[in-house]
């Protein structure tokens, strides 16, 4: 692998760009973004230089999509078209589905395999990007190619293989509900009067996620909506059941569990 291509030079693709040069990668990394994030991403050594998406697929052996799922989308439409026979291609995107299954139509010169790095921070942008991101967190895959994973674990990553279907039910419960219950929770705090005079560290750890913008998230709720319907009905029902165990001895038994499934979180 001699020249990479990172469409969407932002926190995630940055953080890959670097990663891959902290792990070794020797040769020409090409920055397909918008203009203030190419200007960004060379001042900042993230790419080597810039090309517009067509050149940078013609000359590309790997092509990473980190742009926003629609736009993912969109450029799946177009790329393959560029590509030379064989050039592998692969994503970033936060769900897998919707991705995948236009992959599958559209994508026939090239080959592609699904992937979601279970990383990112509240900030966004390539000047936050960072080498580390990726270190001891999960990186899922929907296919098997060699070389592929090799870097993911040279990066630091955890390999994960998952169908799109699998990962996307799961994301649902790990990622997709905790923002929602995020942001739910800071709205009901938010319309308390004096509740921020009296918040404490719990507050402010459980809603922090509700700092995140909704423009990475609208496209989230459009391509996994059925599952993150059957998650946040999981977790209603959860809610109504320590709701009625609240004067119960049965209570510590809910604690128990919790704290198990806490614990194996963290293992």
């Amino acid at each position: 692998m001699t020249d990479v291509s990172i469409v969407g030079v932002g926190l995630i693709g940055g953080s890959f760009a670097l990663a891959l040069r902290a792990a070794g990668f020797k040769g020409r990394i090409i920055g397909v973004s918008s203009a203030p994030a190419i200007q960004a991403a060379l001042e900042h050594g993230v790419i080597d230089e810039a090309l517009p998406l067509s050149e940078a697929a013609a000359v590309s052996d790997l092509i990473y999509l980190a742009q926003p799922i629609e736009r993912i989308l969109e450029t799946l439409g177009v790329l393959d078209a560029h590509v030379r026979p064989g050039t592998l291609i692969t994503d970033a995107g936060s769900t897998k589905r919707a991705i995948v299954e236009r992959a599958a139509k559209m994508i026939r010169r090239g080959r592609f395999i699904g992937g979601h790095p279970m990383a990112g921070k509240e900030s966004r942008g390539v000047e936050k990007a960072d080498a580390t991101l990726f270190r001891g967190r999960p990186y899922v895959l929907t296919g098997r190619d060699e070389e592929l994973e090799k870097w993911i674990a040279d990066i630091g990553a955890r390999l994960v293989v998952l169908s799109a279907e699998e990962h996307d039910r799961l994301v649902a419960v790990t990622s997709h509900l905790p923002q929602l219950i995020s942001t739910a929770l800071a709205s009901a705090m938010g319309a308390e009067d004096g509740a921020a005079r009296v918040a404490g560290p719990a507050a402010i750890d459980l809603t922090r996620l509700a700092l995140s913008p909704y423009d990475i998230w609208r496209d989230i709720f459009n391509t996994n909506s059925a599952s993150i319907d059957a998650a946040l009905g999981a977790f209603i029902g959860k809610l109504e059941d320590l709701r009625a165990k609240l004067r119960s001895p049965e209570m510590q038994a809910e604690f128990d569990k919790a704290a198990e499934a806490a614990r194996a979180l963290r293992r």
